[in-house]
């Protein structure tokens, strides 16, 4: 793997660097690249080194028995395609009433990414049947009440015209609400203003199916994949490579590997893991955990009822990852509906973790960055405790703004993933961010993935970071490859609408998103909406 562990102009700062013989020196596997984690992070980063450096060796661990079984899991998040069509703490309201898109536009354009690696993935073998993993279902915006509807139609017009958003409509007709939603509309009082913004190119992605999918196209390859191994500790040595310790959690065997290039994809495990690594980078930041629950519907009459990604507004004080959606799913071919989340708190990093995930992660490096967030977000505190007080029936009414005649016979509370948001240092104190980070050492040996939504859905634009910043001399090697994976790279399809529409009828047609030869969508075979 031949790439420089120090970047020009002299070696960087060390960090828990270690000179000590390493135990069983003996036993000591080498590897070029470690992955931690078995979701959709170091599955995408996995798959785009496996095309660049087809002769790096690459070993994968997670503790868990299966892959995707976390975050990346279905059932564990919305599969939205986050791309900003509906989602509206992606295009807030300015003080002055004007609707600012500027970041439903950058996310927009990551999605597009995603959308042109997975094209790619499957015309070369890398993917099989795109259906397995993404379908197409309308995104719809929804709203009520005359102030909101009113903000509704300034996101319309705002976002209508741009290139990436061709196709919006608005509705705020009471019969075609009806035409379009009938489970949505049955018993509704249309004497409260509605509107819709409705986008009919929109996916539903089932993240724990395409992880899969990577990850065996990874093993066919050679990839060393480790299930039921936990990494314990990472150490940096004296020559720049990582001492990888880990440890099988069925016969507690240690495995213990020298790694040039290590990237913790962990989930809400990420931040201790870099905490274990001692890289400065890594320092002021922490983890504000919120678990959710959603309501799963068991009736497949209204299931068939329902087919589209409905997204409403967030309460005050709610955290984005909270934006109440009724969403359609297709998970291994069958559909699905949920709604929710509803939000909850738990000191765990992960949804198998441990109550004390919280606690060892503090730090004297990022305390005060805790303390500055338990003062600043009250709002975000008193939203929570309201939604830990919330009953079941509770929240059947809070499913009722959504499908007035809904009954609680007809839904299941499941237990959704573990989110850790973002504490980043600001000042003397902390912000809470909610998004995603990528935090690298400066000389490039390693890096992880920090934080949640919109997190899966711009996975390629993340990792194509991870690659930028950690294999900078590689990188201008690799462009005429990546390029070929990722057409637009480089280019803000924003502001190239040709471009833009040519990759759209490509990725839309690879991944089967279509019939036919008119671009029209293609119906996912969930609903007969009349």
């Amino acid at each position: 793997m031949p790439r420089q562990v120090h970047p020009p102009g002299g070696p960087a700062q060390k960090d828990k660097e270690v000179d000590l013989p390493v135990p069983n020196a003996a036993m000591t596997e080498k590897t070029d690249v470690v992955l931690i984690g078995a979701g959709i992070m170091s599955a995408t980063l996995g798959a785009l080194l496996r095309q660049l450096q087809p002769n790096w060796s690459i070993s994968l661990f997670e503790r868990l028995d299966a892959a995707a079984a976390e975050s990346s899991d279905p059932w564990n998040n919305a599969g939205t395609g986050h791309s900003a069509l509906c989602e509206l703490n992606y295009s807030p309201q300015n003080a002055d009433g004007s609707v600012d898109i500027t970041k439903a536009v950058d996310i927009n354009e990551r999605f597009q990414v995603s959308r042109q690696f997975w094209s790619y993935g499957v015309e070369n073998g890398i993917l099989r049947d795109p259906s397995a993993f993404i379908n197409p279902i309308p995104h719809v915006s929804f709203v009520h009440g005359a102030d909101n509807v009113e903000y509704l139609r300034k996101r319309y017009e705002a976002l209508a015209p741009h290139p990436l958003f061709e196709g919006m409509e608005y509705i705020d007709s009471p019969d075609e609400f009806t035409r379009r939603l009938p489970l949505m509309a049955r018993g509704r009082d249309f004497s409260d203003p509605i509107a819709l913004n409705w986008t009919d190119g929109g996916t539903d992605i089932d993240f724990g199916s395409l992880t899969q999918e990577l990850l065996a196209y990874l093993g066919a390859s050679g990839v060393d994949l480790a299930f039921g191994n936990e990494v314990r500790d990472l150490s940096k040595q004296s020559d720049g490579s990582w001492l990888v310790t880990v440890r099988n959690v069925r016969t507690r065997e240690t495995r213990r590997l020298i790694s040039k290039f290590v990237f913790v994809g962990a989930g809400g495990g990420a931040l201790p893991l870099l905490q274990k690594a001692n890289i400065k980078e890594a320092k002021g930041f922490g983890g504000f955990p919120v678990s959710g629950q959603f309501f799963r519907c068991v009736n497949p009459a209204l299931i068939h009822q329902h087919e589209a990604k409905v997204y409403g507004k967030a309460a005050v004080g709610a955290p984005p990852m909270s934006v109440p959606h009724l969403d359609t799913r297709v998970i291994k071919g069958k559909p699905g509906l949920l709604f929710g989340p509803y939000a909850g708190w738990t000191p765990k990093f992960l949804k198998d973790g441990k109550n004390t995930d919280l606690f060892k992660s503090v730090r004297p490096n990022n305390i005060f960055s805790l303390l500055g967030v338990g003062v600043t977000e009250l709002g975000l505190t008193k939203y929570l405790v309201s939604e830990l007080l919330k009953s079941e029936s509770g929240k059947v009414i809070t499913l009722s703004e959504f499908i007035p005649r809904a009954e609680g016979r007809d839904w299941e509370l499941i237990t959704a993933g573990q989110r850790v948001q973002v504490i980043r240092r600001k000042g003397v104190g902390g912000v809470l961010e909610f998004g995603t980070a990528v935090i690298a050492a400066q000389d490039g040996s390693i890096a992880g993935l920090l934080g949640a939504s919109p997190g899966a859905s711009t996975c390629v634009t993340a990792m194509l970071d991870v690659l930028q910043r950690c294999f900078p001399q590689e990188y201008a090697e690799w462009t005429p490859k990546l390029k070929e994976m990722v057409p637009s790279l480089g280019v803000k399809l924003s502001e190239n609408p040709a471009l833009f529409h040519e990759v759209w009828d490509w990725t839309s047609k690879a991944l089967n998103l279509v019939d036919g030869g008119d671009n029209t969508p293609r119906h996912a075979g969930v609903a007969a909406n009349a």
